[in-house]
């Protein structure tokens, strides 16, 4: 059954990792389109602060040429952006449409943009990088647009500003020069109060301390760009909100074709998993549906029937070998004939156990019908009158019917018995007992037995004190009816030896004579044949149930009977019990303290 294992492990651990590799893709899938949601969020935010960060991070260099994907081309031009990328001597190496016409930078001009954020009428962010590896110099990355916006702020508080407020002689020229519907200025207080609004907007709400630092972080979040002005003498802030040019920011493919590649893989893997799926339901369905044929034979009983001819030839060759379908089942056909063999013989048991009850019923009446008759005889002489009987033959009637009652009465005593012990509906009580003194008084009774005189006795007694849990009425019993049956069934001059002894976890009671001795059959019987000995002329232990009784009893005592014997070498039965180890320890330990 090893092989067996060891076959439908592999068979079944190769389908689990065709599933588990599947799943595995399936979730870094999911795991990559999460991430790339969580990434165009974040870009959308950030927008173009993040959005130059993966552009760096993405860049490619191939033999010196730097190379961006096309989606970012397309995303700039689409938002109104350019990029420039510029080597260590200032030198543009790489340039998007839309980006000023300067083939170079010096020191101050790179400088004052990463200082100021502005080159020019543009509004640009930079960022430098020195890890890439396969280009030998450090690069810098500007992103711009257009900034004029922000001029035209300045221009207007310079125009229009009075005490840091909007002239109200300004509002209507003002208004004129904001792009109707898709511009406004607001001018706030240092606490964020609105304290005026010219343009379409119909905020009033104060803004809040930190938001207007979260519209220049993530300008991406909000619908306008915002420009802003800071007067210095009275801390007011004049703000500019303008449409976003362009189509603004759009999800970018980022690790799309990671995602592809692995999609790919996964539906690859998803076919060869349930093709493999396929193959193995054919592969195990069509055994199973033998294997229910034959339980269904079974089941009716038809247990030489395990395979049909038409099956046979389905599983085995014509040389005798079970065909590469079925090899992998091969253990589970053979313990299926092992199987149908044991059933079949547990049925023939069967039939004889039950043609050896009907013998031992029928037994059993006939134990009863000859004390019965004999009762009834002598009913019907005293019933009749007929006859006069002095007071010694009815003392003599007397004694007859009251034996063979009292042998009836004893023979039922035992077929209860032996039911309520097999049944285990009889429970008595277990106590310590040590087994050399009651056995060693059982013998000598037999020994002070004045009938016994034509067999001898002898009892040999193990040193050390045994004690086990026992009931002494019906260990008595036990003995009783092995050494009877040693008595009964031998000839005059046969010697019975009774000893005890013990193991490390068991006490044992040896009863062995030197008599007759039994056949095989006889033995193989000896506890179930209850038809034996049923003569009326024997007393009640004669009645055949004296050592089914016995090992019922022994079992009660969790303990076991073995019987060896031969004809003419005597017989040898030896009883084992558990031992009361707790006590026996202690005896132990006492025999060498008094040693020492």
């Amino acid at each position: 059954m090893s092989r067996l294992r060891r076959r439908l492990a592999a068979h079944f651990t190769i389908q689990f990792f065709f599933l588990w590799l599947f799943v595995t893709v399936i979730m870094t899938v999911l795991l990559l389109v999460l991430l790339q949601y969580l990434v165009n969020q974040d870009l959308k935010k950030t927008f173009p602060r993040g959005a130059l960060d993966n552009i760096v991070a993405e860049t490619k260099i191939q033999n010196g040429d730097l190379s961006i994907p096309v989606w970012w081309r397309e995303q700039l031009s689409a938002s109104g952006y350019w990029l420039q990328i510029v080597n260590e001597e200032g030198k543009v190496i790489f340039a998007t449409s839309g980006a000023p016409e300067k083939s170079s930078y010096h020191a101050a001009e790179l400088l004052g943009m990463a200082e100021t954020g502005r080159h020019d009428s543009f509004r640009v962010t930079t960022k430098l990088d020195k890890e890439k590896t396969t280009y030998p110099q450090p690069l810098m990355y500007i992103l711009g647009t257009e900034g004029r916006d922000l001029d035209r702020l300045k221009t207007w508080f310079q125009s229009y500003a009075e005490k840091g407020m909007i002239r109200s002689d300004a509002i209507p020229e003002l208004e004129h020069e904001l792009e109707k519907g898709y511009e406004y200025v607001q001018v706030i207080d240092a606490r964020g109060n609105i304290l005026q609004s010219v343009g379409d907007s119909d905020r009033k709400e104060p803004y809040r301390p930190l938001e207007l630092i979260e519209i220049y972080s993530e300008p991406g979040t909000f619908s306008t760009n915002m420009y802003t002005y800071l007067d210095q003498e009275t801390g007011h802030v004049w703000l500019l909100h303008t449409q976003k040019k362009g189509e603004g920011y759009s999800d970018q493919p980022i690790m799309s074709d990671a995602i592809l590649v692995l999609s790919v893989t996964g539906c690859i893997l998803l076919i060869l998993a349930f093709l493999l799926a396929s193959w193995h339901g054919i592969r195990y369905s069509q055994p199973l549906l033998l294997f229910a044929d034959w339980f269904e034979r079974m089941g009716q009983g038809r247990y030489h029937e395990a395979l049909t001819e038409k099956e046979k030839k389905k599983v085995f060759r014509k040389n005798g070998s079970i065909r590469l379908r079925y090899r992998l089942y091969k253990e589970v056909i053979a313990g299926f004939y092992e199987m149908a063999s044991r059933l079949a013989a547990t049925e023939s048991e069967r039939a004889r156990l039950e043609k050896t009850r009907e013998e031992w019923m029928t037994g059993i009446s006939h134990d009863l019908r000859t004390p019965l008759s004999t009762v009834q005889g002598y009913g019907h002489l005293l019933e009749s009158g007929q006859y006069s009987w002095s007071k010694e033959e009815l003392q003599g009637m007397g004694k007859m019917i009251r034996e063979k009652g009292d042998y009836m009465l004893a023979l039922l005593q035992d077929f209860s018995l032996v039911f309520q012990l097999k049944n285990q509906a009889l429970s008595f009580p277990l106590e310590k007992l040590e087994i050399n003194e009651f056995v060693r008084r059982t013998v000598l009774r037999y020994v002070n037995d004045v009938t016994l005189s034509d067999v001898s006795f002898a009892f040999e007694s193990d040193p050390r004190q045994t004690f086990i849990r026992s009931n002494a009425k019906w260990l008595q019993r036990v003995l009783d009816n092995l050494i009877g049956n040693g008595v009964k069934h031998n000839p005059a001059g046969t010697r019975i030896t009774i000893k005890t002894g013990r193991d490390e976890r068991e006490a044992v009671i040896l009863v062995e004579d030197n008599g007759i001795g039994m056949d095989e059959e006889t033995k193989r019987n000896l506890f179930d044949r209850y038809y034996r000995g049923t003569a009326t002329e024997e007393g009640t232990d004669g009645a055949g149930l004296g050592m089914s009784i016995a090992k019922a009893i022994v079992l009660a005592h969790q303990g076991k009977i073995e019987v060896e014997s031969k004809a003419g070498e005597g017989t040898r039965i030896r009883l084992r019990f558990p031992l009361m180890e707790e006590e026996n320890d202690r005896d132990v330990s006492t025999s060498q303290s008094e040693t020492a």
